[in-house]
């Protein structure tokens, strides 16, 4: 059975850095440039929720906030009620989503400003034209 006939097209600007940069990566992938372009466009998220990246770093940042809260009360000797626990467990939870994303887009501008022109267009995102949207 033939894919379905392909009629309709997406297009964008891109500097001559990001296209040799896209050029490489569908290269590395063994597929020709638009194959690639159109396999990265339709598989990007569909949402804009955290990625495995921030969940990972939340919950350990969350983990250290409880870590830090209980050893510090124990080394003075002191016990933690229960709701208290409970106030401290809710509080690293609320907070470690957005934490983790403060966390990462401080690394990634640390990153931009010490990368290669090469090394930043890879980090930026293409958009559309207004009237390809």
């Amino acid at each position: 059975m033939k894919p379905p006939l392909r009629t309709k097209s997406v297009g964008t600007k891109v500097s001559e850095a990001e296209f040799a940069l896209l050029e490489d990566r569908a290269r590395g992938a063994g597929m020709r440039l638009g194959e690639w372009v159109r396999e990265a466009l339709l598989s990007a998220p569909a949402e804009s929720g955290p990625d495995s990246g921030e969940v990972a770093l939340g919950e350990i940042l969350a983990l250290r906030t409880l870590f830090l809260n209980l050893h510090f009360r124990a080394a003075k000797g002191e016990a933690i009620p229960e709701p208290e626990m409970r106030g401290l467990i809710e509080r690293a939870d609320g907070s470690k989503v957005e934490r983790a994303r403060e966390r990462m887009a401080a690394v990634r501008a640390a990153s931009k400003a010490t990368a290669t022109p090469l090394e930043s267009a890879a980090d930026t995102r293409l958009e559309a034209e207004p009237e390809d949207i």
